[in-house]
């Protein structure tokens, strides 16, 4: 099913790797999609994303969320997003996002960032 309004977005993804479902989970990526991960590399297309997000959906990893925010500009929505991961490694982080929507009227991530508050970006 896909997300018909961004806000469906967290959900599916949340199903998807609590199922271990990893073509569910790059299905809600744009096929332009960039990621930005805790290192703050930028990892581009569907080979990357699943990389990275593979080991997750495999350990059937659990995503909670609560979307703080969502601000909409036709076709583009920014998201801000609290995730709590519970494993392999528990974490907390606050997400932006950014969701593109599709020429079916379907929305996907465009970018994602979930490390973006609290990365120390640049020496000063």
């Amino acid at each position: 099913m896909p997300a018909t309004v961004p806000d469906h977005l967290c959900r599916l993804f949340q199903q998807a790797m609590a199922a271990g479902d990893i073509e569910a989970v790059l299905n809600l990526y744009d096929p332009d999609a960039v990621f930005v991960n805790a290192a703050g590399t930028i990892i581009k297309g569907s080979h990357g994303l699943r990389q990275a997000l593979a080991p997750l959906a495999a350990a059937q990893t659990r995503f909670d969320f609560v979307i703080k925010q969502v601000v909409q500009a036709g076709d583009i929505a920014l998201m801000h997003t609290a995730w709590t991961v519970s494993g392999p490694e528990p974490l907390h982080v606050y997400a932006l996002e950014v969701a593109r929507r599709q020429g079916d009227g379907t929305w996907r991530w465009l970018i994602g960032d979930p490390y973006t508050v609290g990365r120390q970006v640049g020496a000063g």
